[in-house]
This record gives structure tokens, sequence and C-alpha cells, in this order.
């Protein structure tokens, strides 16, 4: 075997093609051993042959040669001119009053930033495309699980109409695998477009590393960073199913055997944010399908006792919140917000607020802390350990609704001394992240005036939902701010009077539930705002809302003071 072309020889010096290398030339990128430096170094007198030890190759900086004097190399960098100079353009006219700096100095700044990049890519961006990814397939997992409960429910729903409906269950069915095809399709385009750009990121990382590890400084220079167009994370794709309605048995078999409502698969610009250490709610797994209820049953009937602040005014009872599926927190017209026992309707604690004034709303953080709002004092305040932390303290304006959202931070709306401006603001601790108070086109997404009563809670999709006493109307926007519809309510109504929303919650299924306090009932509305059924279980002028883990409804009832346990999902 020919040591010179063996796989496990050491390295030949690249003259004379024997010896073992011992030296290298940083200038010509050459191999030598110690009899071949000298025969180097005379082979083209015209270039400065930097020859170090082997070891230390590529120590020497490679100056850039200058396009203007080809014999000299670029030292230099002007700032003005943005590109490198030789000691002979500096002494030009060209470059006169120009700032002129060493070129290491520049290359050391980027060859810094390129680090920060390739940190930036490897560290954050390409792990929350892998992150992207993983939730797309998991969506198409749960797509397909989804779909087959639909098909499911149609065929056992096929099987009480027997022969005469075969066709109609093959048609529907055939509408569901079209849906399912079509959305799978445009999922599975997504998810080669993001591995697409995964690979390409990747692709960009090893291109970066291999530019960092160069001397020639010409490279270094002249290397374009694309660290920005990663940056712009791919619209999240939202899906909506359909949804199958059964009906009953009649002559008109079509029409009474069920429908189906359409599909829809959209692309929300702001769905997905960079990684971080915290989980946003969409990173688990989506929570079990759970229908609706032919007939809503009240479970428990808790007993609030209410003090009214004022003699003249009679007790009433306004906000519930879950501690857990055990204790709920409850606050109306008087100066303390109260802890019950669920299951034994007893009176476990008693807050009274910092300021001695009625509190206008209650929450629970993701902690278990009570959070609520004091108008008089313009503050919302925490309750950790039954000490009162001041939170967040306002000038000119006044707080009404709070919420505390799946990634901790607080929701409140709010409206300015005058009445006549309401806005929605979020917080993380005591920092304002967010104000929302106006749509696309400039006007106010919320009502103003001097009877103000708003509601605020986050949906499971990160939708915002507010109702609003003024215009009587639920109003949900995106994440982003963006207005997504507006519910104003839906007839017949059990009392047939005006729709007036009070108290708003969500729950596992992306419901929004509403209490109508004029028609004693709870509307449900989907996530994109169709009604779905209302709940009255002999309600009683119903306020505040809240549900629990396992989806039960709780219900504060103003004028008899009692909360209501009740069960609506299957």
């Amino acid at each position: 075997m020919d040591p010179r072309t063996s796989a496990q020889d050491v390295m030949r010096c690249d003259l004379c093609e024997t010896a073992v290398v011992q030296m290298h030339c940083d200038t010509c990128l050459v191999n030598l051993c110690t009899a071949c430096v000298g025969k180097h170094m005379i082979s083209d007198e015209s270039k400065k042959h930097e020859v170090v030890k082997f070891q230390a190759r590529k120590s020497t900086p490679l100056f850039p040669k200058c396009k203007h004097h080809i014999k000299e190399r670029c030292e230099m960098y002007c700032n003005q001119c943005d590109i490198p100079v030789c000691t002979s353009c500096v002494a030009s006219d060209k470059h006169l009053g120009h700032k002129i700096v060493k070129i290491l100095q520049v290359s050391d700044e980027r060859r810094n930033k390129i680090m920060k990049d390739i940190t930036e890519l490897n560290e954050t961006i390409y792990p929350t495309y892998q992150d992207i990814a993983s939730d797309v397939q998991n969506r198409m997992s749960q797509l397909e699980k989804e779909y087959g409960d639909l098909s499911t429910a149609i065929t056992k729903h096929g099987e009480d109409w027997h022969r005469e409906i075969d066709k109609l269950v093959k048609k529907l069915k055939a509408e569901v695998d079209e849906m399912k095809n079509t959305q799978l399709q445009t999922l599975q385009k997504h998810l080669d477009e993001i591995n697409k750009t995964m690979s390409d990121i990747k692709d960009e990382i090893d291109s970066l590393e291999m530019v960092t590890d160069t001397n020639d400084l010409s490279k270094l220079i002249s290397v374009t960073l694309n660290v920005n167009l990663y940056s712009n994370l791919p619209n999240k794709m939202i899906l909506s199913l359909p949804k199958f309605t059964p009906g009953t048995i009649h002559e008109e078999l079509v029409k009474l055997f069920g429908t189906l409502s359409s599909s829809s698969l959209t692309s929300d610009k702001h769905g997905y944010s960079m990684k971080t250490t915290q989980k946003s709610p969409e990173a688990g797994s989506s929570p079990p399908v759970k229908q609706l209820l032919d007939e809503p049953e009240t479970v428990t009937t808790i007993k609030i006792d209410i003090q009214a602040v004022y003699s003249l005014i009679s007790s009433q009872l306004y906000n519930v919140a879950c501690l857990s599926d055990e204790e709920i927190w409850t606050s109306g017209n008087d100066y303390t917000v109260k802890l019950y026992s669920i299951n034994q309707g007893s009176l476990l604690k008693s807050i009274t607020t910092k300021s001695g004034n009625v509190p206008w709303d209650i929450a629970v953080t993701k902690s278990g802390d009570l959070v609520y709002t004091d108008i008089n004092d313009r503050t919302v305040n925490i309750v950790k350990n039954e000490k009162i932390e001041e939170v967040i303290r306002l000038q000119n304006w006044k707080h009404l609704g709070v919420c505390s959202t799946s990634s901790g931070d607080l929701l409140v709306i709010m409206y300015s001394d005058d009445y006549k401006q309401t806005k929605y603001v979020r917080y993380s601790g005591s920092t304002e992240k967010q104000t929302i108070q106006f749509d696309d086109e400039g006007k106010s997404l919320y009502s103003s005036g001097s009877y103000n009563k708003f509601y605020i809670t986050e949906n499971r999709n990160l939708d915002i939902c507010v109702s609003d006493h003024n215009t009587n109307a639920v109003v949900v926007f995106n994440q982003a701010g963006k207005l997504r519809f507006k519910y104003i309510g839906h007839t017949p109504v059990p009392k047939n009077q005006p729709f007036i929303p009070r108290g708003i919650t969500t729950d596992s299924q992306s419901h929004i539930l509403t209490a109508d306090i004029n028609n004693d009932c709870v509307h449900i509305i989907d996530q994109d705002g169709q009604f779905l059924r209302y709940i009255d279980c002999g309600l009683s002028g119903p306020w505040g809302l809240c549900t629990d883990t396992n989806d039960n409804l709780f219900v504060a009832q103003q004028s008899n003071k009692q909360v209501k346990k009740i069960k609506y999902l299957h």
C-alpha cells in the first residue's frame, strides 16, 4: 500500500509529498515540511509569506486584497464607504475625512454578531420550529381522532334509522372524509413548508459555522446574514371542525337525520411565539370532546351570606371564582370576599378588602391566589397567605373586570374618569404589556357611558372575551387585538326580554358562556360566536360565572344570593 495515498497515513508536505507536515503558510494555505519552507518562501517573492507551525495554522489574519491596489492587502476599513481599504487607499483623497478603523475590529464585531446569530438559531429559532412541527403533527393526530369520532357518531345514529337512510349515512361520511382529507392535505403542506424551513436553518447554521472557522476575512465580511428571515414565524393553522347534529326520526329524513356543519382551516399570524421556558396551553394535548346535555341539571346550591355596606340597599351577590373543584370565592355588595366549601356549603374564610370598599370583580391566578379590583381605590390587589398586596394602581382610570390568563398575566378592562373611554390592558405583574382600545378602523371596541359594567375572560384558544353591558354584546378579539366577532344575543329567549350580559367564562371546549340577567339564563356560544343553547335551571338574576376543571358551571345569582353548580356537558 502506498503510504502517501493510505487513508490512515499522516499528513504530508504539499511540495515534496513525502515528508511529514510540520509548518503551514497562512498566506498561501500550503502545508510544508521544514526542508521545503525556504523553497516555498522564494517561489513567489511578491507575497508576504506567513509561515507558522502546523498546529498554529489559520492564526494569521488573511487580509483581503485591495481592489484598487493589486499588490496591497486591506488592513483597514472605511466606515463611510463600508469597504476594506489598504494604506494607499487611506492616503488617497477618496477617503479624506472618513472614519477609518482597523479591519480586525470590524471582523471581530462581525464574528461576534455571527456567533450570536448562530446561538439564536440553535437555541431559539430552530427549537421553536421543532415545537411548531410537533404541534402540527399533534393536531393532525387529533384531527384523525375527532373526525373518527364524527364518523362513529354518524354511523351509530344511522343504525337507528335502518336501511332507508343508508344512502344518507354514506353521503354524510363522504363529506366528513372530504373535509378531513382537505384539512390534512393543507396541514401536511404546512408541515412540509415548516420542515423545509428547518432544513434551511440547519444549512444556514452549517454555512455560518464554516465562515466563523475561516481566516479569510473577505468571506467573513461578505457573508449574508439571514437570521431575520427565519425570525418571521409561520402562521398557525386554526382548525374548525364540523359538528354533527342528530335529528329525530320523521318523514323528512334528509332534514331530520342530522346535519354536518362546515369545517374550516384558517391561518393565524400570531398563533405561534418564540420558544420560552413556559409552555402555552396549546402545547398540551387537546381536551376530550364533550357534548352538551339535552337538559342541564343543578348539582347543588350554596347559600351565600352578604351584608350590604349601605343599610338602605338590599344585599346582592355578584361574583364567583373557582379556587378548586371543592372551593369557590364569592363577592357581593359588602366589603368582603368569602371562600365557601362547595360540597358542605359552609363558609371557610372571609377576606376584608384593604380599603374597606366593595370589590368589583374577583379572579383566581394560576398559583391559586385571589385577585380583586377596587374601583373607588383604583387598584388591583392580590391576596397571598391572607395578606393583601397592591399590584396595580391607576390614575384617571378605574378598573372593572379582571381575569388571570393561562400564561399568568392579568387582563383588566377599565374606563376613564369622564366615562368616555374604555380599554383592555394586559399586565405581567404590575407591568403593562398590551393595551387594546380600538379596532382596525379606529373605532372603540367597547362602549362608553356612566353606567359601565364589563367582565373579561380568556378562552382556551387565547381569544379575549368581554361582556359589554352598555351595548348588550359579547365582544371577542384575538391575542393581537383584532376583532373576531360580536355576539348580540339569540332569539327566541326564555323571557323574550332584551339580552343584557353580565359575567362571562369559558370551558375546555372553548365554549363562551355569559349570564343574561334580563332573561334569567346563561347563553352558550362556540368560539366562533355561533349560538348553541340556553341554560336556565330556574335561575334568578344570574350575574357572575365560572367553570371548574370538570366543566361544571357555577352561577352567582344576584337577588337570592345563591350559587348554583350546574352540569351541562357529558
